[in-house]
């Protein structure tokens, strides 16, 4: 089977699974039905892009139509593309979705059948507008995408739709990507206007260069504005956190693994439109950094572990985005690859947990390493994976993104500032995870953990498959790296590099640090300060800001253009035709309608113009 034909069922699967289930009510509403086609089509689409990333060509593939023509010419395409860097991304998209999907077989059983299909409908049309973005042919078709699992996020989040908080997290996440999504729209058009092309390639780069630097560094600007929102960059960070009021497996899925990974990855495929504006790369890189190192501070002092596990996504995005902006696209990407692992095992274990004692609230665990042995080991992996510990996956790509900051410095002294709070970043990672597993896992029992058990086949199967490669994914760096074009790049379990090493010293001192704290049961004078910036970030103080500058900034300056436009603009026009009726009424009354009244005023007015043309011929 060819590439290209691989790629379309791997992408049109889902989408023939979601069409169908929308138009057939009684299969959706029976719930069971709709889960298995949804599931099997996942499976299906994994299958799929496995083949494809084993199979796939040496060199890229792009299969395409004409889309959009004018005057004879095409101006966009829509269909697919085929290369290292679309299958490795559409491994990592069906994986966690079939693994998610499985899951959800059992976590989301006790919905009611109607509510049960509707789920698995949204996540098969999911996975189809996430699929469409990984293999999009250009930058229009992923605009397309890009805006359809916006949509997708939206019916997810609120799932729950008729509880109030549901609600309104759905909608704060879609309005805040959605404002920052004009920036991917502007930079379209500006990149239109340029260079006629909405291509990504280096041949798009070369001719948005010669378009000027202010053309460029707008539509770089644009784009990463996008990226800010979708991948939850400070300041637009805000709706990650609320969307956990999804399902529990959503979370793995939409805002952990794939859709918040979708900004990174819009880098990686834009990356040479990028590297032409030095500046924006700059930017995308103080900015991770400190997305990273806040988002980790504001996660030591979470009570609900999925928040807990919301802030450290938030923070590791801000890693992949630092290492983008030094201009690594490897590391940046490998990151996302085996974070989509980690992660997706660290919220699914966390649905466990939740499904075995009813409560988010840590505070309601403990003691659920004898209790629910499989999902504390795996989820204990994973952690040990996000912490960047040895011999887990974690370790190796983030000593990729350190190392790139690194050597990124010696020729850009303003990396500096990501590089340190990266580093940092490492020691306050493993911190708030080793308080998270030890408070869960191995604290007091809490009476809500009295009576938890493990959780089923469906719900642990996937935890234990997404384990191997929370381990494993970082041998396979050389092959990743070959997949899109980086050769020549080695692995090796035993080599640590310094920067690396001292990566690993800080993740160790967080470590001791929070078993420290955990036994004393005490808050000790160093840690306060990071305690005091996280409770500040809690309390919404970022949220208070866009909600003031809404209120009293956008709205404020709305109420005055209403003003102007009001009283300025109308009462102008209103002026003008009052003056036109005022005159109109005057000139009216000369109007009698009697034909010797008007005979009478051409007389005299003929008159008139004799006197005055035999006076002015006179006088002269």
């Amino acid at each position: 089977m060819n590439p290209t034909t691989l790629a379309a069922l791997s992408t049109l699967t889902p989408l023939a699974i979601a069409i169908f289930l929308m138009l057939a009510g009684p299969v959706r509403r029976s719930g069971k039905a709709a889960a298995i086609l949804s599931v099997s089509a996942a499976i299906v689409s994994f299958g799929c892009a496995i083949t494809l990333l084993l199979t796939r060509p040496a060199e890229a593939l792009v299969s395409a139509v004409p889309w959009i023509t004018a005057a004879g010419e095409t101006i966009a395409t829509m269909g697919l593309t085929v290369d290292g860097v679309s299958a490795s991304m559409a491994v990592v998209v069906t994986g966690v979705a079939a693994m998610v999907q499985i899951f959800s077989l059992e976590y989301m059983r006790e919905e009611p059948p109607e509510d049960y299909g509707r789920y698995f409908t949204w996540q098969s049309l999911f996975l189809f507008s996430m699929l469409g973005l990984v293999f999009a042919t250009d930058l229009l078709q992923l605009f397309v995408a890009w805006e359809l699992v916006g949509l997708c996020s939206y019916l997810l989040i609120g799932f729950y739709y008729k509880k109030a908080s549901a609600a309104r997290a759905a909608l704060k996440a879609f309005w805040m990507t959605k404002f920052a999504d004009i920036g991917l729209l502007v930079g379209l058009l500006i990149q239109f206007t340029a260079t006629g092309s909405f291509a990504y390639d280096a041949a798009a780069a070369s001719a948005l260069a010669a378009a000027g630097g202010l053309t460029a560094t707008l539509v770089a600007g644009g784009y990463f504005l996008a990226v800010m929102g979708k991948s939850a960059q400070f300041p637009l960070h805000i709706w990650l956190p609320d969307a956990m009021e999804g399902p529990t497996p959503v979370s793995a899925l939409l805002h952990a693994a794939t859709m918040v990974a979708a900004g990174v990855y819009l880098i990686v495929r834009a990356m040479p439109i990028f590297e032409i504006v030095p500046n924006v790369l700059t930017f995308m890189a103080i900015v991770g950094g400190f997305t990273a190192i806040f988002a980790a501070i504001v996660a030591i002092v979470q009570t609900d572990i999925k928040k807990v596990l919301a802030y450290s996504t938030c923070s590791q995005l801000g890693y992949m985005v630092a290492a983008l902006g030094a201009g690594d696209a490897l590391a940046g990407y490998f990151h996302l690859t085996t974070h989509a692992a980690f992660k997706a095992l660290l919220f699914l274990g966390a649905g466990s947990v939740i499904h075995a004692i009813h409560s988010n609230k840590i505070a309601d665990m403990g003691g659920l390493f004898k209790k629910m042995p499989i999902t504390s080991v795996t989820f204990i992996i994973a952690s040990l994976a996000l912490a960047g510990a040895p011999l887990f996956s974690g370790f190796t790509s983030k000593d990729l993104i350190l190392e790139a900051l690194f050597h990124g410095t010696s020729q850009n002294s303003l990396l500096w500032f990501p590089f340190i709070a990266c580093m940092i970043t490492v020691g306050l990672t493993a911190f708030y995870m080793a308080r998270l597993v030890i408070r869960v896992f191995f604290g007091t029992q809490s009476e809500h953990a009295a009576h938890a058990h493990e959780s089923g086949l469906a719900m642990t199967l996937p935890l234990v498959l997404l384990a191997i490669p929370a381990v494993l994914l970082g041998r396979t760096l050389p092959m990743f790296a070959a997949s899109i074009g980086s050769p020549n790049v080695h692995f090796s379990w035993l080599h640590i590099t310094p920067v690396g090493g001292a990566g690993l010293a800080l993740a160790l001192l967080g470590l001791l640090a929070a078993t420290s704290i955990e036994r004393a049961q005490t808050t000790p004078g160093w840690a306060k300060p990071f305690l005091h910036i996280g409770t500040l970030a809690r309390s919404g103080a970022v949220d208070s800001l866009w909600a003031n500058g809404y209120r009293k900034g956008l709205l404020g300056w709305a109420a005055t253009i209403a003003w102007f436009d009001r009283y300025v603009i109308d009462g102008l026009m209103n002026l003008i035709g009052a003056i036109s009726l005022n005159m109109g009424e005057r000139v009216r009354k000369i109007q009698t309608g009697s034909i010797s009244d008007y005979l009478f005023a051409i007389s005299a007015g003929v008159t008139l113009v004799v006197i005055l043309t035999q006076m002015t011929l006179g006088g002269l």
